[in-house]
């Protein structure tokens, strides 16, 4: 952005005020000394758990960006290398086998040879998709391990951990079930209460009981070892703090959260029988927990595709970028950054570029649950659209703030913009050139104004789409990309080539020679964002070219170059082939309403019953718990007293908006501490199939305190 502002016609003040807005809000794309240090790039992108399939959320978190920034390098001419492949150890992997009853090799093997096909069939161009089964990654994960136990750098300890006496095995966190302490749920994780979002340990956990069979864990000593965290405290908050202040605001919150809380000892091993074992003496029956092994998948697959792995991971002028989602902010700027920095001879992250989480039709998208659109599905059902999704997905990223995705929206970007705007803009590009010319691009003859402008801004787009891609602004990069389409299609729109071909043919000429320059860099400023329908342009143009500084040239296409003839770059996609993915999912919701209802507890008795207190109350007060996602701390008036009530709703109502409601609230309840606050009570509410929390109110306002039978 560029501003001419004279300093004393404004005044002093507001001068310098206008320079730090333009600071912040409109910040150097890299810092150029820093940038024009690197020799080659290395680009992460999450492993995904092979336990099930890729969907629509993956893609736009983590995967259709990195492969636009890895594209954009390329064309470049970079040395880049994109690395990705399948996470293939962790519970997640022993419990879809255990639901299943197969083996973990069997389950990693399907969704590994399924999700590399279906990433492929899109377009998503890694140089190699790994995986962390492979002999490589054993042997790299082991060395890893071994290189930071020679040094000194575990604690090894000593500590009572679930064991399953009938299954004769110890039990990982999500092999535990029982009550969660903060809100009551009875199908809380070990490492999480799915309800009220509260991280827990097994031990917090009421009548705990073991997934495997069902019974009762004890308590049993196990040893394990534990990279000490907090030592690396004071090189984190210089690295990220201070050196990295221009990643993502939601990366450095959460990491600035994570440090000014303090961070602890993690345990790196865990007792399994899956994954890669512990290379020490007296280890047997235990492997490295995956949140350590599997990025040390980056390395053994870059090891595995090249034998200068080493320039990539240990050269300081090698720029790395990993690509996740916002769930691995952790493991990738704290955890997996103090690794690298014990082990001592691998470079650093330059950036983490993560994104928020993508819902579906309003709602969360749930493996668990089937709520999702699944990509091999989409692959079926739609092909030869894989641009559009990619579009779509880019368009609507959530890169800021969780984002929606709607089947609705999906046919509207599709008929509104690729095909109204992009589409139509080439195709009437091409057919008056043939219908004019014979499919010979035809000399520009005299210039006008218009014209001038016109080819002006070819490289102003050119250079926008740059700054937006290297600041990891994808959706606003496409945005300026197809600028250039909305530029050719208002150029024809104004100079109106087919009313002029019979009295001005020169004149014609000029237009469709510049209408033709903006297809020609339209194909190559597309590459990152719509590979297929790049390709599929520079076919109607007859011509090709991979080279990023072409793109601003308005002399891309030469005089007597013959082009071919056009097709359709994008279909309408009808409300019939949309209705249909609409009922699937509401196919999908009635069998979830199906198979959640719960079924009646146990017959209780009329006393147990009335043991409960349950009164009526409204809230005086409300406030979200900061470093919470679910807890809102609420006052209400019980009747009897005011006392403050800790609950997880945050997800469904905001705090401001709940104050004066009337709702029913349990006040014998024993007082249990949440995040440092003494709840005292519990309101009640309705939970549907969906998870979603609704209060249990009275239908009329009644007194405060009336009884509750």
């Amino acid at each position: 952005m560029q501003v001419n502002i004279h300093p004393y016609r404004i005044g002093t003040y507001f001068y310098f005020f206008l320079l730090i807005f333009i600071k912040l809000f409109h910040p150097e794309p890299l810092n150029k000394k820093r940038m024009s240090a690197f020799k080659r790039h290395l680009v992460t992108s999450a492993l995904p758990y092979a336990n099930g399939p890729i969907h629509i959320g993956h893609l736009a978190g983590v995967y259709i960006p990195s492969d636009i920034y890895t594209r954009y390098l390329r064309l470049k001419g970079e040395d880049v290398l994109s690395i990705c492949g399948s996470d293939e150890h962790g519970v997640p992997i022993t419990l879809k086998a255990r639901q299943e009853g197969i083996t973990p090799q069997d389950v990693v093997d399907k969704f590994h040879n399924l999700n590399k096909i279906s990433f492929e069939k899109l377009g998503i161009a890694f140089d190699i998709y790994a995986r962390t089964t492979s002999p490589v990654h054993h042997e790299m994960a082991s060395e890893f391990f071994k290189t930071l136990y020679d040094k000194g750098d575990f604690i090894e300890k000593t500590s009572d951990q679930y064991y399953d006496e009938e299954a004769k095995q110890f039990l990982a966190d999500r092999y535990i079930t029982g009550t969660c302490p903060h809100c009551g749920n009875d199908q809380a994780y070990g490492d999480q209460c799915e309800n009220c979002g509260t991280s827990l340990s097994p031990n917090e956990l009421i009548k705990p009981k073991s997934t495997i069979s069902g019974s009762k864990p004890v308590l049993k000593q196990t040893r394990h070892w534990y990279l000490p965290l907090d030592r690396y405290e004071p090189f984190l908050k210089k690295w990220i703090l201070e050196e990295h202040k221009d990643w993502k605001t939601n990366v450095y919150g959460q990491c600035k959260s994570w440090l000014d809380t303090g961070l602890q000892p993690r345990a790196v091993s865990r007792d399994l029988n899956w994954g890669v074992p512990v290379p020490v003496e007296g280890a047997e029956g235990k492997v490295l927990y995956v949140w350590f092994d599997a990025p040390i998948g980056y390395i053994s697959a870059t090891k595995e595709l090249t034998r200068d792995w080493e320039k990539y991971w240990k050269s300081q002028d090698t720029k790395m970028v990993h690509f996740i989602g916002k769930d691995n902010i952790v493991f990738h700027c704290i955890i997996f950054p103090s690794m690298l920095k014990a082990e001592g001879s691998y470079i650093l992250p330059e950036n983490v570029p993560a994104n928020e989480f993508l819902n579906l039709e309003g709602d969360k998208i749930s493996t668990s649950r089937n709520w999702a659109v699944w990509l091999h599905e989409y692959l079926e059902d739609f092909e030869g659209k894989e641009d559009v999704l990619r579009y779509v997905l880019c368009a609507n990223a959530p890169e800021t703030k969780d984002n929606d995705f709607t089947w609705k929206d999906f046919q509207n970007r599709n008929n509104n913009e690729l095909v109204a705007i992009l589409g139509n803009f080439v195709n009437r590009a091409v057919v008056l050139t043939n219908k004019f010319f014979n499919g010979i691009v035809p000399a520009s003859k005299i210039l006008n104004d218009y014209d001038r402008e016109t080819l002006k801004e070819i490289p102003v787009i050119k250079s926008r789409v740059e700054q937006s891609i290297e600041r990891f602004r994808f959706r606003e990069a496409l945005k300026e990309a197809m600028n250039l389409a909305r530029l050719g299609n208002k150029y024809l729109a104004d100079t109106e080539p087919w009313n002029h071909n019979k009295n001005n043919e020169e004149r014609v000429k000029t237009i469709l020679n510049i209408s033709l320059q903006i297809s020609a860099n339209l194909s190559v400023l597309l590459k990152p964002f719509l590979p297929f329908s790049a390709k599929k342009l520079s076919g109607f143009l007859n011509f090709e070219s991979s080279d990023w500084k072409n793109i601003g040239s308005d002399k891309l296409l030469i005089p007597g170059h013959r082009i071919n003839k056009a097709s359709h770059l994008f279909q309408k996609i009808d409300d019939k082939l949309i209705e249909k993915q609409v009922q699937k999912l509401i196919d999908t919701r009635q069998t979830l309403t199906d198979k959640i209802v719960a079924p009646a507890k146990d017959v209780i008795n009329f006393e147990d019953f009335s043991q409960l207190d349950i009164r009526t109350g409204t809230i005086l007060e409300a406030e979200k718990i900061p470093k919470t996602k679910k807890l809102i701390k609420l006052l209400i008036d019980t009747g009897i007293d005011q006392r403050t009530v800790v609950s997880g709703i945050a997800e469904y109502y905001k705090a401001e908006e709940i104050i004066g409601k009337q709702v029913s609230i349990l006040v014998n309840l024993a007082p249990r501490k949440l995040k440092g606050i003494e709840s005292q009570g519990m309101i009640l509410m309705a939970e549907d199939t969906e998870g979603k929390l609704v209060f249990v109110s009275p239908e009329e306002n009644i007194q405060n305190g009336s009884e509750i039978k």
